[in-house]
This record gives C-alpha cells, sequence and structure tokens, in this order.
C-alpha cells in the first residue's frame, strides 16, 4: 500500500527481473492480473495496483472533475515506488490510464502495452462517427438504467465487451464487485469520454508499444484500439485469435506470451542503445 497525500493506493508486488507495472481496468483490482503472472512463473518483477474507487485504492474524483490524469497520478506514484524503469501495460480503462501516462511523459518507461482501451475520445477525433456512436449509446442506455435504479445495469456493460450473456456468467461474488463499483465504473466512463489526445502528443511518445486487441471483439473496441496503434510512432498491434474483450483471464497464456515477447525485445533494444552510448563515450 502506498499512503498518498490524496488517500490510499493499492501496491503490491513479486518475483525478480524486469520490472513489469500491471494497470487492471474497471470492475477490478490488482488481482484480475494472477493468471497473467502465473503463466510468466516468475521472471519478471510484477507489480500490482487498482484504480481510482477499486480495491483500496481511495477514489478522488468528483462527478466535476473526472480527469483522467487524476488516474494517471496514481500510477505514476506506483511507478516511483518501484523505483527503476518499468514496462507499463494496462487492460480496458487501465490501458487508456497507460496511455495517458505515456502521454504525460512524468513516469520513468521502458515500454508501453496497451489491452482493449476503450479509447472513445480517439474515435470521435479521427472521425469513427459510428463506432463513437455505438460506445456512445451503450453507455448511455446503461447510465440512464443505473440512474432509474436497476442495480445491474452494469451487465449491458460487460455484454457489450465480452458478448451476450458474460456478466451471468462470471462468479457470483465477481458480478457482486462489479454492481457495487457501478458508481467508479461511470466516473471512468466520463474520464475516458473527455481524453481525446492529439496526434502530435501521441507521435512524440517514443516508446516501443504493443497494442492488443481480440479477434472476437466488438468492432468498435478493435477500431479504437487500431486507431491507438496507428497513432503511437513504435507500435505493433497483434490480435488474439477467439479472443473477446477479457482476454487476460480468457487467453492468459496467448497474453502472457505476447507481452513477455514484447518486454523482451524492448530489455534487448535497451541494452544495445547503452552498449552504444558507452562505445560512443570511451571509444577504443
Amino acid at each position: 500500500m502506498i499512503e498518498d497525500a490524496g488517500g490510499a493506493i493499492d501496491y503490491d508486488e513479486r518475483g525478480s527481473g524486469p520490472a513489469v507495472v500491471l494497470v487492471p481496468g474497471s470492475c477490478s483490482t490488482g488481482a484480475a492480473w494472477r493468471p497473467i503472472i502465473e503463466a510468466w512463473s516468475e521472471r519478471f518483477r510484477t507489480v500490482t495496483t487498482s484504480l481510482l474507487g477499486y480495491g483500496a485504492t481511495a477514489e478522488r474524483r468528483t462527478p466535476g472533475n473526472t480527469s483522467i490524469f487524476r488516474e494517471a497520478e496514481i500510477v505514476e506514484a506506483v511507478v516511483r515506488r518501484a523505483g527503476v524503469r518499468v514496462h507499463l501495460v494496462g487492460h480496458s480503462f487501465g490501458g487508456l490510464v497507460a496511455l495517458a501516462v505515456a502521454v504525460r511523459r512524468r513516469a520513468d518507461l521502458a515500454s508501453l502495452t496497451i489491452i482493449e482501451a476503450p479509447a472513445v475520445g480517439l474515435l470521435q477525433a479521427n472521425g469513427e462517427d459510428r463506432h463513437y456512436d455505438t460506445f456512445r449509446a451503450m453507455s448511455d442506455r446503461y447510465h440512464t438504467a443505473f440512474a432509474a435504479g436497476n442495480a445491474e445495469a452494469i451487465a449491458a456493460m460487460i455484454d457489450f465487451y465480452g458478448g451476450l450473456g458474460t456478466f451471468a456468467s462470471w462468479p457470483p461474488r465477481v458480478r457482486a464487485y462489479a454492481v457495487e463499483t457501478t458508481p467508479a465504473n461511470i466516473l471512468d466512463w466520463s474520464s475516458a469520454y473527455d481524453f481525446a489526445p492529439s496526434a502530435a502528443s501521441l507521435a512524440v511518445i517514443d516508446l516501443p508499444a504493443l497494442v492488443l486487441r481480440g479477434g472476437a471483439s466488438h468492432p468498435a473496441v478493435q477500431r479504437a484500439n487500431e486507431l491507438v496503434s496507428a497513432l503511437l510512432p513504435r507500435a505493433e498491434l497483434a490480435t488474439v485469435g477467439g479472443a473477446a474483450h477479457f482476454m487476460i483471464a480468457t487467453h492468459s497464456h496467448e497474453v502472457a506470451r505476447l507481452v513477455a515477447r514484447h518486454i523482451d525485445t524492448a530489455e534487448r533494444g535497451r541494452f544495445r542503445a547503452q552498449d552504444a552510448l558507452s562505445a560512443a563515450s570511451f571509444p577504443a
């Protein structure tokens, strides 16, 4: 746990090796990354946290101040606690927060991985009206239903991402946590809609980046992540065949393999750059 001036921030770590900070999405905590961490078999030093309003991380937003940079601040605090340059990995809304961290350029990052980010602001800014409107219609219906007293209104959002029946298929405790944290998720959507980084701000993110999307994901989600990849100068786009939005649970071994490969490649690039710098500074 990090005791920050703005409130508590979840922090946990295990293993050794290159440091990887794992940011979960909405309605979840760092525990969501267990299948990925187990697949890596201690080959990395993994650091997990929870976003605002989830786990033990204190909410800092209000309906009048939902800037995604409030989320970025807590991830930056986690990176500082890690004490080294980290590989930042975010899933879903956590992926969008990871992108916001990269835009702010206040954290010491070695690479960036974004998995199925709801980059709705980029869709709107780039003329993808059909896909943007699909997101907006879903979230508006969900928020209206919740305001009208439907305690399980969030099921519609979960099914939008995972396919019809996804929410009903979850274990009761997982469904209950999603219902309990619906108010935080509604703030997440406000944060997401307000975040539309310019092409220029993304073009200067000089990090090796991996963007993952599911082959069975909603077309609007697929297009949003394709845009993220296209706008980052050093990004690779990979599609996980047969996977939908919740791939870190359903396709954990394939996701773990792709992310590990990306991190290993970034590490080799860092060492080559360091060797080249040393050779230039101390010529034979």
